[in-house]
């Protein structure tokens, strides 16, 4: 287990989310772009490393099934998360409950993208993950004032938030190592709902990056860097 990975993901969507408070919510432009190159990351981290791992060790050839079923999962998420996971902003100052729905969904998200985590070789998914819960967690913030609560609440719920990944990555590293019972023999099928998660995220990030299916030059520059930084690690490990 590293403290490292521990510390970068909540560090980078606890500071995404405080940074609602300095930043004014129309000057999103450059949340956009990290939003666009995390989104290739993940995309071309999940092609690379997670797929060909998880069906190496499904002795069983059911992995596809748990694919395809979170791939589903994200989408009913998004029901009541509102596309958050994505960097989506949306204004509910007219009325004051609290977005459980939102908060919730949000949460059960950010801890399945913490459970990968315990894979080899998983430096570059870390990085991705951080990066692309920055403009998560700035939506967050901002939907949680929209809801007109106090500063110390949305700090505090913040938290919560910025918590999931990092326990999501310590239940899947026990879970990996047989620490909870007989678990540890679903791992594969846990992480081919987490990838059928992340399939979905990405190629959502990157289809809503574009304007009428058009991606502007800095978009592009990116998406590109993205993908070229999962392919250096690719290779390097070759």
């Amino acid at each position: 287990m590293s403290f490292f990975f521990i510390i970068l993901l909540a560090g980078c969507a606890l500071l995404g989310g405080l940074a609602v408070f300095f930043v004014k919510n129309g000057n999103n432009q450059n949340l956009k772009l990290i939003l666009s190159f995390s989104g290739a990351y993940l995309f071309a981290i999940t092609i690379l490393h997670l797929l060909p791992d998880v069906y190496a060790n499904d002795q069983n050839h059911k992995v596809g099934l748990f694919i395809l079923g979170g791939f589903i999962l994200q989408i009913l998420l998004e029901q009541f998360s509102q596309g958050i996971e994505h960097g989506h902003i949306h204004s509910h100052s007219h009325h004051q409950s609290f977005p459980w729905g939102i908060m919730l969904s949000l949460c059960f998200h950010a801890f399945l993208e913490g459970m990968p985590l315990t894979v080899k070789n998983n430096q570059e998914l870390v990085y991705g993950i951080a990066i692309h819960h920055i403009p998560a967690a700035f939506a967050l913030g901002s939907v949680l004032l929209g809801n007109q609560l106090k500063k110390n609440s949305v700090i505090i719920y913040l938290i919560v938030f910025a918590a999931m990944s990092p326990l999501g990555y310590i239940f899947s590293y026990r879970l990996s190592n047989g620490n909870i019972q007989s678990l540890g023999n679903y791992y594969p099928y846990i992480m081919g709902v987490v990838i059928g998660i992340f399939l979905h995220i990405s190629t959502t990030i990157l289809f809503e990056a574009s304007v009428d299916h058009k991606f502007s030059v800095k978009k592009t520059i990116a998406v590109l860097i993205g993908i070229a930084l999962a392919l250096g690690g690719y290779f390097l490990e070759g």
